[in-house]
């Protein structure tokens, strides 16, 4: 190949270490270093004894680590030097310590710049399958734990309940010692939005009772959307507070669903009670969860 300017320098450039002649011997080991060193052959070494360069596979022949001189050296015979030249016909092994991060693109792994954050789902993992490297996005690999859970409940009891979604007085669980996980659900008179696509675990929890004596019931449900639009029930329950002996009754009760939230914009959830007593009271407060709904996100759609 043809270059402008000065031809590039390849191969890997080695000076053996100092060899001491022995008197009548022929043939010695090669070291770098104190390890063993194979050149490539003879023509790929220049030898120096006594000064006077040696001619490849005259003066000397090469097998492995051993160089072996056309004739016994005596005492008094210096081998100035032995240098290793690797294949000078092609790149091959860059010489020792030559290679940096700064000789390296940064489309390759070089360690010079961290990832602080999560990984983007294109950014790509290299993988061995069965031998052979590839590449992976992050998407199809990360996982591994919940990245949402959030609480709400009702802040106030509400009266005189018929049939009917559940509208308002809704705040986020806010005591000492509570936590969520991620950035929660979102509320707009009634209606939950999710944050994210996922398998998500729904639950309501639920405390009535009653103001009178009138038998009567309360079913706490789980509505869906999947367009923004119609809801249908996914999940319900059963609280009775029946005429006991002349008492007020009082249950509490849940119902939960797992919940396939393929499209945060059209997948939403609102809770409807069906009471068949006007006397029937849903009871809310501000400093503990008595009526309430929990929202974990289990893994990916």
């Amino acid at each position: 190949m043809a270059y402008i300017g000065t031809k590039p320098t390849v191969g890997n450039f080695q000076i053996c270490d100092a060899i001491s002649v022995v008197n009548g011997q022929a043939a010695y080991t090669m070291q770098v270093g104190g390890v063993n060193v194979n050149p490539q052959s003879a023509n790929h070494m220049i030898v120096s004894l006594n000064g006077t360069i040696q001619k490849p596979n005259s003066s000397f022949t090469v097998a492995n680590s051993v160089i072996t001189f056309s004739s016994n050296l005596a005492t008094g015979d210096v081998i100035d030097f032995i240098q290793i030249l690797g294949d000078v016909l092609d790149l091959g092994v860059p010489s020792d310590a030559t290679v940096t991060a700064a000789k390296l693109n940064n489309d390759i792994i070089s360690g010079s710049t961290e990832l602080a954050s999560e990984p983007a789902d294109t950014d790509e993992f290299l993988v061995s399958d069965a031998g052979t490297l590839k590449r992976i996005d992050y998407s199809l690999i990360k996982g591994g734990g919940i990245t949402e859970a959030d609480q709400w409940r009702l802040s106030a009891t509400l009266t005189g309940v018929t049939s009917q979604y559940i509208t308002a007085n809704l705040e986020r669980v806010d005591n000492t010692g509570w936590g969520k996980i991620g950035t929660g659900m979102s509320e707009s008179s009634g209606v939950f939005t999710f944050p994210s696509t996922g398998i998500w675990l729904v639950k309501f929890q639920f405390l009535c009772y009653a103001s009178s004596t009138n038998d009567g019931f309360v079913d706490p449900k789980i509505h869906i959307t999947t367009n923004n639009s119609s809801y249908a029930e996914i999940s319900r329950s059963y609280a009775g507070h029946p005429n006991n002996g002349g008492n007020i009754g009082g249950q509490g009760t849940m119902c939960e669903s797992l919940i396939d939230v393929t499209d945060t914009s059209n997948v939403k959830i609102k809770f409807y009670i069906d009471s068949l007593s006007t006397s029937t009271y849903i009871y809310g407060a501000t400093d503990t969860t008595g009526t309430g709904f929990s929202f974990i996100r289990l893994g990916d759609t």
